[in-house]
């Protein structure tokens, strides 16, 4: 075991404010700057999560006075949740499966380390009654529901039973026990197509597939089968009519152990993709008073018929087209997406949890609970957007998220040189901004979204932006379809006007990126020479002219779009250096006349620049990899992305990233290489074997996720070269299909 002890660099969300005149800050001011500390019968707590949430736990944790232990797999050892904690302790090797969620190495991590308590986060265990039950077993307290309640409520179909028993108004489906596929198909021909297979248990979008027919419905079952059970260790499913165009409304819940319970109001979080959440608020746009009185009456019934106590949600399914809704599962843990609910209400749920698990009383009574201004939580994810949102693994290379304060949080669980793993979920970050109210909140969420810096993998950072800037949005017409609807506007088809305008932005921060690489090199050159005397070479000498001929440089890169349907796009740009050491930029063969650019230098990767009298900040990021130089320039609300051939300079960890690049590099037509890193875990076709366009070829898991593999064209599967079981990266050569 490793100990270890290092203070949060994060700052808590409670601080005082600025607008600690209105009621808002002033509540929240007072709970997280109080001196009080949780009853002294929980001194120690065991964190049995990872990334963010582990983060976000260990942060009240120690504002209590509470020490607290972290696991970690071998994927984890450097992890900013373990340097977080007071101790930590290996449970495994980086399969969840074999660490995450070992709930016997947990508890022996536990017994040995003298925590009173295990809190467990979101994910993992935290919805096994069976770790709930062993905890209590082992006389450690377990920081959520009693063992009973997850058992009646996690189990989405027993939860479905009860919930009908009492009256409330469940989405025709099938929640029992039989789970022969005959038997399940034949619930699904008599519920009616388009049905929805969701697991029993966990949650996420994990192992959730649509069918549309009775042809797609078996094999949506094994894959959703083998999801669940990678994910949650329990693969039973139920089904449910698919409601066309629904909101999913949740209800943030909490009882005591004396039997009180209250809610917190709704959120909505009906933008998804993947049916997993990406943007949330509180409270829902566009409730009226009544309706949400309702709902949290309903959630706060169903939690008391399970005598429910800690923090719980209750997930509702809204029809937008008769305005009635539908109980749909109750997650008996705390939410990814908590945050937007304590920014309107003041609270910390977490130092409620903690207090609750001491068998202290509710804070606050229904009536005291306040609602003020709103909330938004944005998903920031590694993940490849114009490729179907597909998860992504690497190097964080550059992390530089927005400055926090108490009306923006920033939760993470890694920092700048970690990597994101492909054994657990991609998120990196989730940006919480509050404001007086919905339009104040939206504007704020686009500002810091602009101001979101990571580099050195794909992010959906720029897909979140255009987003929030949706007109539909701005409106609150959000349902869980809302991506889909808006396909075209978010995804707009590639044409000479919007190829021509990307290319013009792209063009403006390729100058800015030349003007500040070439002060850098100015600088960097002049402080590397002894002297600095008259032998300087003529780019370098100051003024930087003889004889009337002003010094030159060409610079060469490649604009790499984040745009679907659009390939790299070479810029060769040209440097004349001025005699007030500006200078002028033009890129070759382009319409434009050039710009004159001035560049002071703030810090390392940090500049002030004037483009022709307009003064802007701009900030960059420079690495190698795969025998190339990447660069980033974020300007404004702009991003791009250049890439320039260099020396080979990589690390150990990409090592092994570079021969799957090279491999996919030049190859022949008909070649399917892996869309992502991951693991294969079903072959559906053997070498030599005939197959139809878009015909299934095998699956991939990464972060808990499956992709399915088709066939681009119709012809021979040649070269088959992967196994069921074999870990595979990304851009790989999978197979070839072939005429004969």
């Amino acid at each position: 075991m490793s100990s270890m002890s290092s203070f949060l660099r994060r700052r808590s969300f409670g601080r005082s404010s600025p607008l600690s005149r209105l009621i808002f800050c002033l509540q929240r001011r007072s709970i997280s700057d109080s001196p009080a500390r949780a009853s002294p019968s929980i001194e120690k707590i065991l964190v049995a999560n990872r990334g963010e949430i582990a983060c976000r736990i260990m942060r009240t944790a120690r504002r209590l006075g509470i020490r607290t232990v972290a696991v970690f797999s071998d994927a984890d050892e450097g992890a900013l949740h373990v340097k977080s904690a007071d101790e930590a302790v290996r449970i495994g090797p980086p399969p969840a499966r074999s660490s995450y969620l070992n709930a016997s190495a947990i508890v022996e991590a536990a017994l040995r380390t003298g925590v009173q308590a295990i809190h467990p986060g979101y994910g993992f265990l935290s919805e096994s009654a069976e770790f709930a039950q062993l905890c209590e077993d082992k006389g450690l307290t377990f920081i959520g529901p009693p063992a009973s309640a997850i058992r009646d409520m996690g189990d989405k179909s027993a939860s479905k039973r009860i919930m009908g028993a009492a009256g409330v108004p469940l989405v025709p489906g099938y929640h029992g026990e039989e789970q022969d596929i005959d038997f399940l198909k034949a619930e699904a021909h008599k519920i009616g197509y388009p049905v929805l297979i969701k697991p029993t248990h966990g949650g996420g979008g994990k192992g959730m597939r649509i069918v549309h027919g009775p042809n797609e419905f078996v094999e949506s079952v094994l894959g959703a089968q083998r999801e669940a059970a990678a994910s949650f260790g329990v693969n039973t499913l139920l089904l449910e009519k698919y409601i066309t165009r629904p909101r999913h409304i949740e209800v943030q819940i909490f009882g005591d152990k004396l039997g009180n319970v209250i809610h917190l109001y709704e959120r909505d979080c009906s933008v998804q993709r993947r049916h997993q959440k990406i943007i949330e608020e509180a409270p829902a746009p566009n409730v009226k008073h009544e309706f949400r009185s309702h709902l949290g009456e309903a959630a706060v019934s169903a939690a008391k018929a399970v005598a429910y106590h800690n923090a719980g949600t209750v997930e509702f399914i809204v029809d937008t087209s008769s305005g009635e809704f539908y109980f749909m599962e109750m997650n008996t843990r705390l939410q990814v997406e908590h945050p937007v609910t304590e920014m309107i209400v003041g609270q910390d749920l977490v130092e409620w949890q903690i207090r609750v698990a001491n068998g202290e009383n509710l804070p606050l009574t229904q009536s005291q609970v306040p609602l003020t201004g709103h909330a938004f939580e944005a998903r920031i994810y590694a993940e490849n957007v114009p490729k179907g949102f597909l998860p992504a693994a690497g190097i964080l290379h550059h992390y530089q998220p927005v400055s926090v304060s108490p009306t923006v949080r920033v939760e993470t669980g890694v920092e700048e040189g970690d990597s994101v793993s492909v054994h657990y979920d991609p998120m990196i970050a989730k940006l919480v901004v509050w404001g007086e109210n919905r339009s104040a909140a939206l504007v704020k969420l686009r500002h810091c979204l602009s101001q979101f810096q990571v580099a050195g993998l794909p992010t959906n950072t720029r897909f979140l932006q255009q987003l929030a800037s949706h007109w539909a949005f701005e409106k609150g017409l959000v349902e869980t379809h809302f991506i889909e609807h808006f396909k075209s506007d978010l995804f707009p088809d590639s044409n000479v006007a919007t190829e021509k305008s990307a290319y013009t932005s792209a063009n403006i921060s390729a100058s800015l990126l030349a003007a500040c690489v070439c002060k850098c090199e100015h600088n960097e050159t002049l402080a590397s020479i002894p002297g600095r005397g008259n032998l300087l070479p003529l780019w370098y000498s100051h003024p930087p002219f003889r004889n009337h001929h002003f010094a030159k440089q060409e610079i060469e890169l490649e604009w790499q779009p984040d745009v679907a349907d659009m390939n790299s796009v070479p810029m060769k740009l040209v440097m004349t250096c001025q005699s007030d050491g500006r200078y002028f930029v033009k890129t070759e063969d382009n319409d434009s006349s050039g710009v004159i650019v001035g560049v002071v230098r703030l810090e390392d990767h940090v500049f002030k620049v004037d483009v022709d009298g307009w003064r802007i900040d701009v900030c960059l990021a420079v690495y190698y990899k795969d025998h190339v130089k990447h660069m980033h320039v974020w300007h404004g609300k702009h991003h791009h992305h250049f890439t320039q051939k260099g020396p080979l300079r990589r690390s150990s960890d990409e090592a092994l990233d570079v021969r799957s690049s090279f491999e996919a590099a030049n190859l022949p037509k008909g070649t399917v290489v892996a869309p992502m890193a991951g693991l294969v875990v079903k072959l559906l076709v053997e070498d030599g074997m005939k197959v139809e366009e878009g015909q299934p070829m095998l699956v991939l898991e990464a972060m808990k996720m499956e992709h399915v593999v088709k066939a681009p064209c119709a012809g021979y599967v040649r070269g088959l070269q992967v196994t069921a079981g074999q870990q595979i990266f990304d851009s790989s050569v999978l197979f070839t299909i072939k005429d004969e």
